[in-house]
């Protein structure tokens, strides 16, 4: 949840920071050509101070010479350009040079200059220039007019280089670059840190979840920490598993007392059977009948009180050879095995694991037992120990009819039993027994089809220390 909540949030901060960003860097921008177009509109109002005392435009040879006060108005221009390189001139309404520096300025028949010629010649200050950004190199045009007597003799014309203003908006700019990447930064902390105290009564909860549905019923969660309402959450999730291990406590002792409560009258029935049996006349059918299905009656609450019993039980883990375990069991089954004809085999190499023995022993015993009922004569049953880095492996494989997809997803279900083998010898609660043993210890039983044809049973159990 955490991979998918962060890009979100993530995406969400960069939008915003963008949204704040972008504005700023226009302003930015915005603001640095204004602090130079108010420069230029100073000094172009300078000069056209000096200008309008400068004698009129010469008419003819004789009043060629430049006077005094233009001598001046040269002089100031040509220092104003040595010193910042902005070029300037003063130009008549006809387009004739007061002065200029450099000497080689001149107005363009069209272009910006003489648009901002023709605006001061109306009188006013020309327009402020288009934003200049860092990646272009226009230069600012500034054009203030020279009036004396009410009139516009003559326009002051600045054309300014912009690279040092584009120098300082892309240095503004990548401060505000480097405010965002550090906000950013500081909003991903504060992002991890929200997510992370948000999601981890999550966490807690989906541990618990899963420590509940594989058997510790009595994990809880700790109600701490998170937003109220998933603490809330946590409570009633504790309530719930509390509601329902009551129930389940009450399911398992309903069950044991009641096969408790039932085997002596059940034991008594049979004895009475027996006793019947004497007055009858010896292989009667009926009485042997009765007899069998009395017995079939007693494994079946005797299998059902170890369900209950095992469902309670608590697992007394220690490292254990299973190689050793699993070849007793095998050499322990072989007698029968070989009385029915079945070839039963192992190959249970030293490897030691986690587990109950006891435990282990009897589930071992069900899997094989189970694989001998429907074994052919004639067939081998093999088991095979084996394990990596993280759990060690009993495998048993027989050569029986083996099961169909949809009988082999149902196998271990309690009292389950295929439809073609009603006839064999069983209760249906074995392989269910197993399964519970082996899950208090961590422990599993899954099951396969055995090619050509079989069923392979697959108990694992962990090669690691339970956690205490």
């Amino acid at each position: 949840m955490r991979t998918r909540l962060l890009p979100l949030l993530i995406v969400l901060m960069a939008a915003v920071l963008l949204a704040l960003g972008i504005p700023l860097a226009g302003s930015v921008a915005a603001a640095e050509q204004q602090r130079v177009v108010v420069d230029r509109i100073d000094d172009t109002a300078r000069f056209a101070a000096l200008a309008q005392f400068v004698t009129d435009q010469p008419t003819g040879p004789k009043e060629s010479a430049v006077d005094e006060r233009r001598q001046t108005l040269i002089k100031e221009l040509a220092a104003y350009y040595d010193v910042y390189g902005i070029r300037t001139g003063v130009f008549y309404r006809n387009l004739a040079v007061m002065a200029n520096a450099p000497e080689t300025l001149y107005l363009p028949a069209q272009g910006e200059g003489r648009e901002a010629f023709n605006e001061a010649l109306l009188g006013r200050r020309s327009h402020d220039p288009e934003q200049v950004w860092p990646w272009q190199r226009h230069r600012l045009v500034v054009a203030s007019p020279v009036i004396r007597d009410g009139d516009v003799i003559a326009v002051v014309v600045t054309d300014s280089p912009t690279g040092q203003m584009r120098s300082k908006i892309l240095h503004g700019w990548l401060i505000i670059g480097a405010g965002e990447i550090a906000a950013m930064l500081l909003a991903l902390g504060a992002a991890l840190r929200l997510t992370g105290w948000v999601l981890r009564p999550v966490r807690v909860l989906d541990a618990t979840t899963h420590d509940i549905a594989t058997g510790r019923l009595k994990s809880r969660v700790a109600a701490a920490g998170g937003p109220p309402e998933l603490r809330r959450l946590a409570r009633s999730f504790n309530e719930m598993a509390d509601n329902v291990e009551d129930v389940l406590e009450q399911q398992r002792a309903f069950v044991a007392d009641a096969s408790h409560q039932l085997r002596n009258p059940l034991s008594a029935l049979l004895l009475r059977i027996e006793l019947l049996a004497l007055e009858l006349p010896e292989g009667n059918e009926e009485i042997a009948s009765v007899r069998t299905e009395g017995k079939r009656l007693a494994e079946v609450l005797d299998d059902l009180l170890d369900l209950a019993l095992a469902e309670h039980a608590e697992a007394d883990l220690r490292l254990t050879d299973i190689g050793e375990l699993t070849a007793e069991r095998v050499a322990s089954w072989s007698p029968l095995a070989d009385s029915m004809g079945v070839r039963l085999t192992g190959t249970c190499p030293a490897t030691t694991a986690w587990a109950d023995p006891v435990t282990l022993s009897s589930a071992l015993d069900a899997v094989i037992d189970n694989a001998l009922k429907f074994t052919p004569e004639g067939e081998t049953v093999e088991v095979e120990v084996s394990s990596n880095g993280e759990v060690s492996k009993v495998v048993v494989a027989d050569r029986g009819p083996g099961l169909s997809d949809e009988e082999l997803a149902r196998i271990g279900d309690r009292f389950w039993r295929s439809a073609g083998h009603q006839n064999i010898k069983g209760s249906g609660l074995g392989l269910s027994i197993s399964r519970v043993l082996l899950s208090v210890g961590g422990g599993s039983l899954s099951y396969t089809h055995h090619e050509p044809r079989g069923l392979k049973v697959t108990v694992t159990v962990p090669r690691s220390e339970p956690a205490s």
